[in-house]
């Protein structure tokens, strides 16, 4: 079990922000999410939206650091994906 995040690059509210997924387990996520001190608002579905300056924190918690396409590769090899048409 591990969770993920990639690269800051997605803009928004004069930031740039990346994601954060597990590859395997959503309680995975939300307790290392939550040891980084990311607020539950920030989890969308399947992720969650994580600022620039929060990924040192998350690191230090164990977050493994990958690209957009390998988070993914594997976040839909997870079967915990949740796709664009499903979001409504």
């Amino acid at each position: 079990m591990t969770v993920l995040v990639d690269d800051p690059v997605w803009p928004a509210h004069g930031r740039l922000w990346a994601h954060l997924v597990s590859d395997s387990d959503l309680d995975e996520l939300h307790a290392l999410a939550a040891a980084a001190g990311i607020p539950r608002r920030a989890f969308d579905r399947d992720h969650y939206d994580v600022p620039a300056d929060a990924l040192p924190r998350l690191l230090a918690v164990g977050a493994q650091h990958v690209g957009g396409k390998e988070l993914t590769r594997r976040l839909i090899a997870s079967g915990l994906r949740v796709r664009a048409r499903e979001r409504h």
